[in-house]
């Protein structure tokens, strides 16, 4: 078996075999398929798809391509939540203490960004000190005594899917409907979770860019999941506009910060509050989505959500100074705000063309090695559906180079539309 007799297989839209996938799979993870076939292969199933078949075995070949976790000795049920991927998705940052602060434990293993997207693990860098490597024995260790675990993947756990996450970010392969779903899901099975909740976003700002593709994602993960005995919950969520005000990596962070006291733009922390509820659920810790919702607002509201993050944040080595004074994170050189140039309704505000214009700016990376400018970014102040009067803040750019900033700023500018109509708000989740 050669690994260029694969590429070409799928290249010329022929169902591979479970042992097809696998001999690759181990091949990328030992070295004896270089980079350039991953990548070959990647652009091969990005054109041609995959059956669901093929996506669960790649899943489970990625997923078992180094050690798996068991929890079962230090959490009674180990649940986990993922998100496909947006504009200003800081979910992760608020929603992980808060249901802890509920009582229900969870270990999650987050990514960096990818394309236009932002990662969790780049924003948690932009507080000084924060670990995003630890060990699965220090995962375990923390996740018994404080409850929560906000890491990256480890090296051990599922490295197949680690090496060809960072090739798609440089390959132009993201969108891939089977890529995406493996990815998420052989990491959710390696970690050790029992429950999953998935947030698959929907939208111009998403990689599933119609409620139809993010329904076909939604249903090939639950189906992973299942044959995989996972319970496996998935929401579909707006990404048409960016979730929340800020889009930048430490301006994600504060605003995280905001939520967890029950604060910060309305959307996100609605969003947040709905993805704790199906997690208090599927966690068993509340009866329903009423009751989930309900305590995960009171956790917010007492300063416990706000206190278990701290805790996350001092035992991960981060200087928990920033989060209590999130005015000490870097501000970047230049702060412009941009202001409307008309009245009008606003009718969109493209969360892809945010997104580059944060990856320009130096928010995110084009390439495999670019390094993250965790001050810069974009806080964008209005919503589709509000009205907006000429000479009004628009927006505000943070940026570190005067260049990228005039080229960030026609971006950030253009995706905003307007209508002398009323339009109606976004909704923030789709049935």
């Amino acid at each position: 078996m050669r690994a260029v007799d694969i590429i070409i297989k799928k290249r010329d839209k022929i169902e591979l075999t479970r042992e097809e996938i696998e001999f690759f799979i181990k091949g990328f993870v030992s070295g004896d398929v270089p980079d350039y076939q991953a990548a070959s292969f990647a652009m091969a199933v990005m054109l041609n798809d995959m059956t669901p078949r093929e996506t669960t075995d790649l899943t489970l070949a990625m997923a078992y391509s180094g050690d798996t976790l068991d929890l079962s000795d230090v959490v009674d049920l180990a649940v986990d939540k993922h998100s496909s991927g947006g504009v200003g998705d800081k979910t992760s940052i608020t929603v992980l203490p808060t249901v802890a602060a509920c009582g229900l434990p969870v270990g999650k293993m987050s990514g960096r960004g990818l394309g236009f997207s932002g990662g969790t693990l780049d924003k948690l860098e932009s507080i000084p000190g924060y670990r995003v490597d630890l060990t699965t024995d220090e995962f375990k260790k923390q996740l018994k005594e404080i409850g929560e675990v906000l890491t990256g993947q480890s090296l051990a756990l599922a490295p197949a899917d680690g090496k060809l996450y960072a090739l798609r970010d440089v390959t132009g392969t993201v969108p891939s409907t089977p890529l995406i779903a493996s990815s998420i899901m052989s990491k959710k099975i390696a970690a050790g979770a029992q429950a999953i909740v998935l947030d698959v976003k929907v939208g111009l700002g998403a990689f599933m860019e119609t409620l139809d593709e993010a329904r076909v994602l939604a249903k090939l993960m639950m189906d992973i999941g299942r044959l995989a005995g996972r319970e496996t919950i998935a929401l579909l969520s707006d990404m048409n506009q960016p979730l929340g005000h800020a889009v930048g990596n430490s301006l994600e962070v504060v605003e995280a910060i905001e939520a967890l006291k029950g604060g910060g733009p309305r959307d996100f922390r609605e969003h947040c509050l709905h993805v704790c509820s199906h997690l208090l659920v599927i966690g068993k810790r509340a009866k329903d989505l009423d009751d989930g919702r309900a305590q995960a607002e009171k956790a917010m509201a007492n300063g416990s959500a706000f206190e278990k993050f701290r805790a996350l944040v001092k035992a991960q080595g981060g200087d928990v100074s920033y989060v209590d004074e999130p005015s000490k994170f870097p501000r970047a050189k230049y702060v412009e705000v941009v202001e409307s140039p008309m009245d009008g309704n606003l009718s969109q505000v493209q969360a892809r063309s945010v997104g580059e214009a944060s990856v320009i700016l130096g928010g995110g990376r084009a390439k495999k090695s670019d390094s993250i400018d965790h001050a810069v970014g974009i806080v964008v102040h209005h919503k589709v559906g509000d009205k907006v009067q000429k000479g009004e803040p628009l927006f505000t750019i943070h940026a570190d180079d005067e260049a990228k900033l005039a080229e960030a700023r026609a971006m950030t500018l253009a995706a905003h539309k307007f209508s002398a109509d009323d339009v109606q708000p976004l909704p923030l989740f789709y049935n």
